[in-house]
């Protein structure tokens, strides 16, 4: 332990023993942030009628009554479907977004770039709002392509960010050699660019999937009857009724997008 202390804790002359009240104070800071699922999942398998930690008596009862709920599935089913189509719409668009404006000479470039993230920036409420009042003229409120169209807009941003940097590290010498061989830029992109960014490119889209699976607050103003997202639908239950289903679909949600953000480090250790 005290060989471990006093080794080199980067390429300087600093000591883990110096970096140590670093090392408590972000494990102090990840246990605050971890207390709340470290919470919810127990009590998932509460047996009582009402949220309560710990559990006096075990069961699977609440999981039974979500996977046997024709509501439950069919919002899950939506918010699936949604979350897919947007990984699906947002991923190559924003990637040629982050791939145009890499290799753009153009003036205001940078402006663009900063038009993207807008959605950032502004407040969800607000996009939310402005959606419906869209959604309501267009009369596609309520539907899957308006749910689609709104949760890319969220999406864009974290593509456009994460394939950017990765573009950044990326010798576009290679891509212009292979252009200079004969090949069109397109073919230059997907041949020789793409296979080496594709780990950012596959995180964008877990990033993309993610953003739209656990999304509320828009869900809330553009989502409903047939198509209700599962967000959506907990919310109304936490409004309406508080009962242990909303734990054990939150674990539910905890493993999904648990096993995404591993799979995602793991594909890029593969490819290291």
């Amino acid at each position: 332990m005290k060989g471990w202390l006093d080794s080199p804790a980067s390429e300087t002359q600093i000591t883990q023993a110096q970096r140590l009240w670093l090392y408590i104070l972000s494990g102090l800071i990840m246990v605050f942030l971890v207390a709340p699922t470290l919470i919810v999942v127990p009590m998932s398998f509460s047996e009582s009628q009402y949220l309560e930690f710990p559990p006096r008596e075990w069961s699977t009862r609440w999981y039974e009554h979500y996977f046997g709920s024709p509501e439950w599935m069919a919002a899950t089913g939506t918010s699936f479907k949604v979350a897919i189509l947007t990984m699906l719409v947002a991923t190559p668009i924003g990637v040629m977004a982050a791939y145009g404006l890499h290799v753009s000479k153009f003036a205001f470039a940078r402006l663009i770039f900063v038009i993207l993230l807008t959605p950032m920036m502004v407040p969800l409420i607000l996009i939310a709002i402005g959606a419906f009042y869209v959604y309501v003229k267009l009369q596609i409120l309520y539907t899957l392509a308006s749910l689609v169209l709104a949760h890319t807009i969220l999406a864009l941003p974290l593509v456009v960010i994460v394939t950017g940097a990765a573009l950044k590290s990326y010798d576009m010498n290679q891509e212009r050699a292979a252009r200079s061989l004969g090949a069109s830029r397109w073919v230059a992109f997907l041949t020789v660019t793409l296979p080496q960014i594709r780990f950012a490119v596959i995180t964008s889209a877990l990033l993309s999937f993610l953003t739209s699976f656990d999304e509320v607050v828009v869900a809330l103003f553009i989502s409903g009857g047939d198509n209700a997202t599962l967000t959506r639908n907990m919310f109304n239950a936490l409004r309406d009724q508080i009962d242990p289903t909303i734990a054990s679909i939150s674990t539910l949600m905890i493993i999904v997008t648990s096993l995404l953000m591993v799979a995602a480090q793991l594909f890029g250790k593969s490819r290291g």
